[in-house]
């Protein structure tokens, strides 16, 4: 027998790869900035060829990531992004698409593309850049922005209640659902990865900053001295501790609500929910997803949701064409165009 011949190893990959010659035009010290050199630098430790990394935009700020991606990609029209990144995963399965979007492409005009993908489970990784406004467009407000927001659409404060991405996700039953935010490396890399390795959709709301428009919009969470006592850092079996000096926790209490508690004074750790991010009904991510609506409570970053026993739609679309074509033989598309219901204009 002869030796088998193996295929060669992949060259290994630097984030240098992945940065094309294009002028950056994103304005100084927007937070784009720092999701695009996260993702330059998770994609080559993934350990995929850079030919099958595919990068899908709509319009927005984030949506000329395209550009800065030295990977093939598509910058798309206005919330269309999850449709045309649909459609190139269901027909090659076997590359890595990811989506740029922002909160107006992907929550206003694009929302039904959105949930609709979420729902199918296409094995599509989706970067949600979430700076509460219209940035492009000069600062309107935005699917995301607050109640009473002052803006130029808005001169005397918006009266629309306000999209939570994540809740927005999870409801629409998205398999995996994660938050981290744009200065803050670390943790939105791994997160990065963690998606990265989720078979199905994978949905990351990123919480960036738009220094032009609507400058410090996530401040409470980002500023050094607070972010202990806002943030609460999800990690799958680990208890809800947060707190500058790990002092508080969530617990829950007999009527299933949650509740902020003080470890001490009879209130142990062995007290408080310990994470379960691969449980299998979403009501329980989704209640985490409120936290943050109630003032005592903290804003919880990490991954929310990761339950891999949901068949991706590609898969599935591809095993039934298969499987017609094993019963029927191949389609005519002459045929098909001619049959049904005819008539003829005169």
């Amino acid at each position: 027998m002869g030796t088998a011949t193996l295929p060669p190893p992949l060259t290994p990959l630097t984030k240098k790869d992945f940065q094309t010659d294009q002028e950056v035009r994103w304005c100084p010290g927007c937070g784009d900035y720092a999701i695009l050199s996260a993702v330059q630098a998770v994609f080559p430790e993934l350990g995929i060829k850079k030919e099958n990394f595919v990068i899908v935009s709509g319009i927005g700020c984030s949506s000329r990531f395209p550009y800065y991606m030295n990977t093939y990609g598509f910058h798309t029209i206005h919330g269309r992004a999850p449709a045309v990144a649909t459609g190139l995963k269901a027909i090659r399965p076997e590359l890595e698409v990811w989506v740029a979007t922002g909160d107006g492409d992907a929550l206003s005009i694009g929302g039904n593309h959105t949930i609709h993908m979420l729902r199918r489970n296409v094995g599509i990784k989706v970067l949600l850049f979430n700076n509460k406004i219209y940035g492009l467009t000069k600062g309107q407000y935005s699917p995301t922005s607050e109640i009473n927001k002052k803006a130029k659409s808005t001169p005397f404060g918006s009266l629309d209640r306000p999209f939570n991405p994540v809740s927005l996700a999870i409801g629409s039953e998205a398999t995996f659902v994660a938050r981290s935010v744009d200065v803050f490396q670390g943790h939105l890399k791994e997160t990065l990865k963690h998606a990265a390795a989720h078979k199905g959709s994978a949905y990351v709301e990123i919480l960036q900053n738009c220094n032009i428009f609507n400058d410090g919009a996530w401040f409470s969470l980002t500023d050094r001295d607070a972010r202990s006592e806002h943030i609460l850092q999800l990690e799958h079996g680990k208890p809800m501790i947060f707190g500058k000096n790990k002092d508080k926790g969530i617990r829950r209490k007999a009527d299933g609500d949650l509740e902020v508690v003080a470890l001490g004074n009879g209130v142990a750790e062995s007290d408080l929910i310990v994470h379960d991010a691969h449980h299998p009904r979403p009501a329980y991510a989704f209640q985490l997803s409120h936290m943050e609506h109630r003032p005592e409570f903290p804003t919880p970053i990490g991954v929310f949701r990761a339950w891999g026993d949901v068949p991706r739609y590609e898969d599935v679309m591809n095993q039934q064409i298969k499987d017609v074509i094993a019963k029927r033989g191949p389609g005519d598309l002459t045929k098909l165009l001619r049959a049904g219901d005819t008539w003829e204009v005169k």
